[in-house]
């Protein structure tokens, strides 16, 4: 969806994994070589899985099995690569032995509950967990102690509901601006989101209702990017990058990395910044109020070259009326506004 926002040019990181390189034989075993020594080895995951929002590879680099596997990858005595992943004797982990444990090839069956890269709010200490908490102890088992793995899991429990309380502090600062009407600019003074429409961009899932929102019940806002509210903005990346590094460093035993390196810290920083815009903007909302001033938002919110590029104006100059969810009849992936229960 972030890739559909902007056009092409913006976009040739996100394409190259998701169109060229996603679900191919050739994504991992390099076309022209196939060879399952090379497949095996850690840095050919790191093509794809690495970055501001699937922070996968640093995440491992960095943390403990990361470091074990940098000065240890060019032994054969303790990283045989010859071997199958079902009979690996390795000194340390790769991406491929935890996540595809004996050659399987579904990586998702071992995600430490997968809720949107880590950005959705879930206990993954709750029972239904169990069966995958089960199994990413008899992974670790293979080096540690089951009590040892189970503490680590809880440390990441942990730390993501942290997270978790300052992700709904910034969003509901954010949320009562909109609703109070300082946020500047307002959804209907911008441009027109990536499906054409004009709800609130945080306004995702049918988590919040009325006209304040810029749409009806039951309507899904989509994430903005770019040209929104500095507060927006800021809303997005603490849960789209920041707290993704706190998921993705504690899954991967790189502590500093949910801490430091804009994990926690990150967090705090993006918390504090959404409240000084508040403040601001509400002081110049009273000062405004008092002097009669009725504030228009500029122009340049709704259109300028750079905007005529994204898909929205598109869609709102060449099928008025529409939104990309009515050009796109059956848009599976995309189809946020009615996503079946069990996924969400």
């Amino acid at each position: 969806a972030w890739s559909i926002e902007r056009p092409p040019g913006d976009t040739a990181g996100c394409t190259f994994c998701h169109t060229s390189s996603e679900e191919r034989c050739s994504t991992c075993h390099q076309r022209h070589q196939f060879d399952p020594k090379v497949a095996r080895r850690a840095e050919q995951c790191k093509t794809c899985h690495w970055g501001k929002d699937h922070r996968d590879w640093e995440a491992y680099d960095i943390g403990l099995h990361g470091v074990v596997y940098q000065v240890n990858k060019w032994k054969p005595e303790q990283f045989d690569f010859s071997k199958k992943l079902s009979d690996a004797d390795y000194v340390g982990p790769t991406c491929q032995y935890c996540h595809m444990r004996g050659g399987h090839h579904n990586v998702q069956r071992f995600g430490t509950v997968y809720t949107s890269m880590g950005m959705s709010m879930a206990d993954r200490g709750a029972p239904i967990w169990n069966e995958k908490r089960d199994r990413w102890v008899s992974v670790c088992d293979d080096c540690h102690s089951p009590r040892f793995a189970r503490e680590q899991l809880q440390a990441l429990d942990e730390a993501v509901k942290d997270a978790g309380l300052k992700y709904r502090e910034t969003f509901k600062v954010a949320e009562d601006l909109l609703v109070d009407g300082v946020l500047d600019p307002m959804p209907k003074d911008l441009c027109p989101d990536w499906s054409g429409q004009h709800l609130w961009s945080l306004k995702i899932g049918a988590y919040h209702d009325g006209e304040a929102y810029g749409g009806k019940t039951g309507e899904s806002g989509e994430f903005r990017m770019s040209n929104c509210t500095d507060v927006e903005r800021l809303c997005f990346e603490s849960v789209g990058y920041f707290q993704t590094y706190i998921y993705k460093g504690m899954a991967h035993g790189s502590w500093n990395d949910a801490t430091y390196s804009d994990g926690s810290f990150g967090m705090d920083r993006w918390l504090v910044n959404v409240k000084q815009n508040a403040s601001r903007a509400r002081r110049l909302a009273t000062l405004e109020k008092k002097v009669g001033i009725t504030w228009q938002p500029e122009e340049f919110w709704k259109t300028g070259e750079w905007l005529d590029e994204l898909t929205g104006p598109y869609i709102v100059k060449n099928h008025p009326g529409k939104t990309i969810f009515d050009l796109c009849p059956d848009p599976g992936w995309l189809d946020t506004h009615h996503a079946p229960a069990e996924e969400v």
